[in-house]
């Protein structure tokens, strides 16, 4: 079977199973987290069918990156998560997904969803099946430890990493996920982080507005204002992906449940990266 081993424990998250479950604890508890640790509601209404997280060092955003997954595990507990990630590497194909396999952390492995995956390329006319741009990409990577801790192994995932981030290409992909997922059990889930090393005062007044045009649910002025404002999130293309597909899977409701930078965990406020967890839901 084919291993996509992790290229970030003991680096961006701790990589001990037991070190990394109390980090992942400590993001919830965590003053900028939900304060409280997650209980998966075994027969939740399942009505969070995206998501937006950051993907930093768990010390720097894994508290709110933890609001998400909280709001989660209220909800009931998805058996697909699409994990959309921006491709920093440059490795492989400007659309790639993984089909068969599975990822490994410290908390075990996650088994690639074979009949998904291969569903979603069938639909699309861009997305390759190309494990190069998965092998050293941190955005997918990190998302796992936080479903493993809410749902061990009992789930499957979709790695898709985007180094084209157009919007015409964000929209093919939402479309062909609305789709495939349609009679489901999913969650879509981008991996972003927002403007990259600015004082606070401008990093929280442009990522404020892009987030206004997420929580309206319009992709197209999100990329308007990513555009004419120069913000340097790193998933922008993943982010209005994830709004064209919740839509297209029902979602009445884009909520921004946290957003916090660096500098409040830091206390540097003269360069920060913002970060943003966002649920939608039908």
């Amino acid at each position: 079977m084919k291993v996509r081993r992790p290229t970030q424990a003991g680096a961006f998250y701790e990589g001990d199973a037991e070190a990394l479950k109390t980090q992942i604890e400590n993001c919830f508890l965590h003053e900028l987290g939900p304060k409280k640790l997650p209980q998966v509601s075994k027969n939740g209404p399942r009505r969070v069918v995206g998501l937006v997280c950051p993907h930093a060092g768990y010390v720097y955003s894994g508290a709110v990156a933890a609001n998400a997954y909280y709001e989660l595990a209220q909800d009931g507990k998805p058996d697909i998560a699409v994990i959309l990630g921006p491709n920093h590497t440059g490795y492989g194909s400007a659309l790639a997904l993984m089909n068969e396999g599975v990822w490994r952390t410290p908390l075990g492995d996650v088994e690639v969803d074979v009949e998904t995956a291969n569903q979603i390329v069938q639909e699309t006319r861009f997305v390759d099946v190309d494990d190069a741009a998965h092998r050293f990409e941190h955005s997918i990577e990190v998302q796992l430890p936080f479903l493993q801790y809410l749902y061990g192994s009992e789930f499957k995932f979709v790695p898709i990493c985007s180094l084209m981030q157009d919007l015409s290409s964000a929209f093919e992909v939402g479309q062909a996920l609305t789709k495939v997922l349609a009679n489901k059990n999913a969650v879509v889930i981008a991996s972003s982080d927002m403007t990259h090393y600015e004082p606070q005062v401008t990093a929280a007044a442009k990522d404020k507005a892009a987030l206004k045009a997420v929580e309206a649910m319009d992709e197209k002025r999100f990329y308007s204002i990513i555009e004419t404002q120069n913000i340097t999130a790193c998933g922008y293309g993943p982010i209005a992906t994830v709004i064209n597909a919740a839509k297209g899977l029902g979602a009445k409701e884009a909520k921004l449940l946290c957003y916090k930078s660096s500098g409040d965990i830091t206390g540097d406020y003269s360069s920060v990266v913002g970060y943003a967890a966002v649920s939608f839901k039908k």
